[in-house]
């Protein structure tokens, strides 16, 4: 299956939880949209009865402490983002209206499998728009003390390297490299959950954070092993929750990238910097389309099935 047109949902869809940091209880609403709507928020239950619209663009982008968040608290924000735009990027779907009445998304189990499944469930249709691509021209790094996150030109569709280093005898060193497409999203990262240290877990709760963490929704981890009674869903299941959270990360770019993306102990914040980095100057990319059609002058690309980059602790 090639993906030369936008798709969107066939029919709406519900899902229910709680906030993995507020523990509050949320109810989210994906609606199919019009081509070149994009990824869009409708965010209810603002204070006053007031609604607000919040695109999915890395320009608002408010916070990266632990999770993404759009929006800001004033007007009205969406915080853990992340889990679900790399769902609907992963499996290449463009145009969404995602209404929520809480200031946080459902954890759910801490992949992003419900939310595929959510999806699977109501299928994709496609649009008579071509998709659209942002295209990496020329290569761009940011670095955080040994950290970094960078984009370089790829062709062939949307190349993820990720690697992490973590001073703990459980996790290690761990890299994964992907060509991306749905199957390969569903197959190896879509059930790879957050996960995070039991000797962080007090400090989190004071900072009013993890306030909703549980066994059921993040993979712990102990100088010892791993608490959770059933173990690793894969082996190197936490690199593989870095490229989940990079996925959805990088999907606010607000369309799928043909690029190649590499980064060595990111996270939230560094995969934002990245983008805002490759968005600075025009002559790092071109907006592009699938079928044969150009936008500003730049050449045709291929037609691919794109998937996009993860993360988080």
């Amino acid at each position: 299956m090639k993906f030369a047109k936008q798709t969107t949902l066939r029919d709406r869809v519900t899902l229910t939880g709680n906030g993995v940091h507020s523990n509050a209880p949320v109810q989210i609403v994906l609606h199919p949209a019009d081509a070149h709507h994009g990824i869009v928020f409708l965010r209810t239950g603002i204070e006053g009865g007031r609604e607000r619209l919040i695109e999915a663009r890395h320009v608002g982008v408010s916070a990266t402490e632990l999770c993404t968040v759009l929006g800001d608290t004033d007007s009205g924000s969406v915080a853990t983002i992340e889990h679900l735009m790399s769902a609907l990027m992963g499996l290449g779907v463009d145009n969404v209206l995602v209404e929520i009445d809480g200031p946080e998304m459902p954890i759910m189990d801490g992949s992003a499998a419900r939310f595929v499944d959510a999806i699977d469930s109501v299928g994709t249709v496609a649009q008579s728009a071509p998709r659209r691509f942002v295209k990496v021209l020329r290569p761009v790094r940011v670095e955080q003390g040994r950290a970094f996150a960078e984009l370089h030109p790829f062709e062939r569709g949307f190349r993820l390297d990720v690697e992490i280093d973590f001073d703990s005898p459980v996790i290690g060193r761990q890299r994964r490299v992907y060509e991306l497409d749905a199957s390969t999203y569903r197959r190896d990262i879509a059930r790879a959950r957050t996960f995070g240290f039991m000797r962080d877990v007090e400090r989190l709760w004071k900072a009013g954070y993890a306030l909703g963490a549980s066994l059921d929704n993040t993979v712990a981890v102990a100088d010892e092993g791993v608490v959770n009674p059933e173990g690793l869903r894969y082996q190197d299941e936490f690199v593989r929750h870095k490229l989940l959270d990079a996925i959805g990360d990088l999907a606010l770019a607000g369309h799928s990238i043909l690029g190649e993306y590499r980064s060595y102990c990111g996270g939230h914040r560094m995969n934002v910097a990245v983008l805002e980095a490759l968005f600075a100057d025009r002559a790092n990319y071109a907006i592009v389309e699938a079928g044969g059609r150009r936008e500003a002058g730049y050449a045709d690309i291929p037609v691919v099935q794109p998937a996009f980059a993860p993360d988080t602790h």
